[in-house]
């Protein structure tokens, strides 16, 4: 128990709004903790999903995961902003203890290494075929 726990929030946003809305909604849950003096760890969108069962008479639904580590007083004025807010239809807090999470690399990240990963195996590929070529010769 010699790490410090941190908290994880997950929470459901209407499927009907627009993406830029839904940028402000992760700026300013992510501010409401900055102000109450909360460090915000990773904050991911998941994107639109189907949900189980119908909330509020939407099936689907826009999730995002917030984390951020603080003294614990930070969750209820989250809560409390989510619960106003019409935009979101569901969310939860967990408290976490563990490793703290590891934010997910950019999508430009991502684009980067999977050029760097397709010449080698390119390279790979071109001497199997090269054999399979002298073979059909013979």
């Amino acid at each position: 128990m010699s790490e410090t726990p941190y908290y994880e929030t997950m929470y459901i946003l209407r499927p009907d709004i627009p993406e830029e809305e839904v940028d402000s909604h992760l700026k300013k849950y992510s501010e409401i903790l900055e102000k109450s003096e909360t460090e915000v760890l990773d904050s991911q969108m998941r994107g639109k999903r189907r949900l189980a069962y119908p909330i509020a008479k939407h099936k689907e639904g826009i999730y995002v995961q917030l984390s951020h580590k603080g003294n614990g007083q930070q969750v209820a004025t989250l809560e409390r902003a989510m619960r106003l807010s019409e935009d979101v239809i569901r969310y939860i807090t967990v408290k976490q203890d563990g490793p703290l999470p590891t934010p997910k690399p950019t999508s430009k990240e991502d684009e980067t290494e999977k050029k760097e990963v397709k010449p080698t195996e390119d390279k790979t590929e071109s001497p199997a075929k090269e054999e399979k070529k002298e073979d059909s010769k013979e």
